[in-house]
């Protein structure tokens, strides 16, 4: 049995419902499933204010992050929060244009899009002069202008073994002629990464251009260089001079500074004063009205429009809702599933909160969510039909329909793969057994692979009659506490013993990093359009950074590189298929869905859109403090 929507000490339960009711309390039904084609956004931008007299109010946004930051190094974070704030200081030479759909690329650094040769094994990139870091300390008291030089320095971050960059197989894969020797020859030698030592396939040709040249063809590496958190540039003295301490003292050319940081309790982003005089300027789709309109609204302003970031680090999902419905928040981001149905009546934004104004944003993520099994592991890894077999009776015998329909209350779209809709690589007919629900199929699968309960304890042992404990890892908050009875049922019904290893999500990430946990929940977002980025969670290479599953299978490696070198077409879709079908076959990854995510914004929040991939959208973000005012909104 689930628990119920609201289980909190009285006061606090008694509060929460009365700011979600209203005057008239809402019946707590589930909602119904969803698809993107049937959830068109519902925000619109709020009307205009007139100026005042008055010196203005300063333009502060404000919301909650559901999990902790881990720090804001680009070349050493991967979990979506660390690179949401990173992605806001430190800016990549391409973006993406915030408002086209679909996703289009822009220069943000660079004065233009790269240029690759025919056979997609040259890149250059020429940066715009007159770009500035912000100011800091590292600097000596001088102004220090953006060149080629800092992105060259700050991709070979990547490839030093010092930061144990979770990104390096990304690029990696790309094979950039030389950096990999480098690398390898810093870790035999043991001695600190030769930043000076020529690469040839990294070279700056003059100040403002630099030059990647590849062993492999690479079409869609510019992708990369859209991710101001991977490889947004850093500027080498800065890292000389904090040293271990750079998670703390991340410096960019972007429109924010981080001016506070508590760790796991409060992260302040604030204009940069420097910042270059940059205007907002997108090409919203035609038949998109609501972004026609923020275009028109916008287009023209100076950018960032804000002020001041204000992120709170706030788990549990009802005090998280309960500090948007109360206008402690401006902004809620990803409305949680479990507390949707008094909000998302029948799919629709509830009334009262249409009266008062709030702004429902609603799109189908890009993203997966999975269970992974450790496949270094003695008990679930392996590649033996026994191991396999335990790894797909598990699969098979988890609710997944449960997950994406009580747990997360219909705003989950099964999964068929590891490649979500909206990336290539991306089959719409595809039907596998990833989302299914099979018992008796997953205890037939048992039976014949010798897992039997020899002993008579009710618990199933392995085939050799050793031991068989099944420890899964998860965290505190309320959806994990759900999952986890979820995970309960369906090893009770295989007769697997099993207890769940409970930590702060940041300790879980380190754990999984390294190879220690045996099963984890998580979420992997997109960050470009391209399917392979989803991929790499299944690339042998990639162990201990993407792929933390640690899934190491030589014809995947072997397709993986060979779609990596093809043009989009179908030719590469066919290499893509072979390679999703291997992870059904050997069940690494147990994908459970695909979110649905609603953002809610209270009226005084202006130009709000998700972007499939754009990490920086807070730079287009307004608040208007008039209609804060107005609303008896006190900041």
């Amino acid at each position: 049995m689930l628990p119920p929507l609201i289980r909190r000490p009285a006061g606090r339960a008694s509060a929460l419902a009365r700011v979600v009711c209203g005057a008239a309390c809402l019946v707590l039904s589930a909602l119904p499933g969803a698809s993107a084609a049937t959830a068109p956004s519902t925000a619109a931008p709020v009307a205009a204010s007139a100026p005042s007299a008055a010196a203005p109010a300063p333009r502060v946004l404000r919301y909650a992050f559901p999990t902790a930051e881990t720090g804001f190094d680009p070349a050493q974070i991967s979990d979506l929060y660390s690179r949401t704030i990173a992605a806001h200081i430190f800016e990549a030479p391409l973006t993406y244009d915030y408002l086209a759909r679909p996703a289009r690329l822009r220069p943000q650094t660079a004065a233009a899009l790269p240029e690759a040769s025919a056979d997609f094994r040259t890149w250059t990139f020429r940066l715009r002069p007159g770009i500035y870091f912000a100011d800091d300390p590292a600097f000596g008291g001088r102004r220090r202008e953006l060149v080629a030089e800092d992105y060259v320095y700050s991709i070979k971050r990547l490839y030093d073994p010092r930061w144990k960059s979770p990104t390096l197989g990304l690029l990696e894969g790309s094979r950039i002629l030389g950096l990999s020797e480098l690398r390898q020859q810093a870790i035999q030698g043991q001695r600190p990464f030769d930043y000076d030592a020529p690469v040839e396939g990294l070279r700056v040709l003059d100040r403002y251009t630099f030059q990647l040249r590849l062993a492999e063809p690479a079409p869609r590496i510019h992708y990369y260089f859209a991710d101001g958190a991977m490889l947004g540039a850093v500027a080498r003295e800065v890292v000389e001079h904090y040293g271990d301490e750079i998670m703390a003292h991340p410096v960019g050319t972007g429109p924010f500074l981080l001016a506070q940081w508590r760790r796991s309790s409060r992260i302040v982003l604030a204009r940069n004063p420097g910042f270059r005089e940059e205007r907002f300027d997108a090409e919203p789709p035609a038949d998109d009205p609501v972004s026609q309109a923020i275009a028109q609204r916008l287009r023209g302003r100076r950018l960032p429009l804000l002020d001041r970031v204000e992120v709170s680090i706030v788990e549990e999902s009802q005090p998280r809702l309960l500090g948007f419905l109360n206008a402690e928040h401006d902004l809620l981001d990803r409305l949680p599933p479990e507390l949707s149905p008094p909000i998302l009546p029948h799919g629709q934004l509830a009334p009262h909160l249409q009266k008062k104004g709030v702004q429902l944003e609603r799109v189908a993520g890009v993203d997966i969510t999975y269970a992974y099994f450790g496949m270094e592991n003695p008990v679930v890894g392996g590649y033996g039909p026994a191991q396999v077999a335990l790894r797909r009776a598990i699969a098979l015998a988890y609710d997944a329909q449960a997950e994406r329909q009580q747990m997360r209350k219909g705003q989950m779209l099964p999964a068929q793969s590891i490649v979500p809709p909206g990336v290539s690589g991306f089959q719409a007919g595809l039907r596998t057994e990833m989302s299914q629900q099979d018992l008796p199929r997953a205890l037939a699968l048992l039976d014949l692979y010798g897992f039997a309960d020899r002993d008579g304890d009710g618990w199933r042992e392995r085939p050799d009659g050793g031991p068989l404990h099944i420890e899964f890892s998860s965290q505190t908050d309320q959806i994990s506490r759900q999952q986890q009875e979820l995970w309960k049922k369906a090893f009770d019904a295989l007769g697997l013993q099993a207890t769940f290893r409970i930590a702060k999500w940041p300790e879980q990430l380190k754990a999984s990093r390294a190879g220690k946990l045996m099963m984890w929940s998580v979420s992997w977002s997109a960050a470009t359009p391209d399917g392979a980025y989803f991929l790499d969670l299944m690339y042998g290479p990639n162990k201990g950074q993407a792929n933390h599953a640690r899934f190491d299978l030589p014809e995947y490696n072997r397709l993986y590189r060979q779609q990596s070198s093809l043009p989009d077409g179908p030719q590469r879709e066919a290499v893509i298929l072979q390679m999703k079908k291997l992870g059904v076959a050997y069940m690494p990854y147990k994908v459970v869905g695909h979110r649905m995510i609603n953002d809610l914004m209270h009226p005084w929040v202006i130009g709000y859109r998700r972007h499939p991939f754009l990490r920086e959208n807070w730079r287009y973000v307004d608040v208007d403090p008039e209609a804060q005012a107005r609303a008896g909104v006190a900041r």
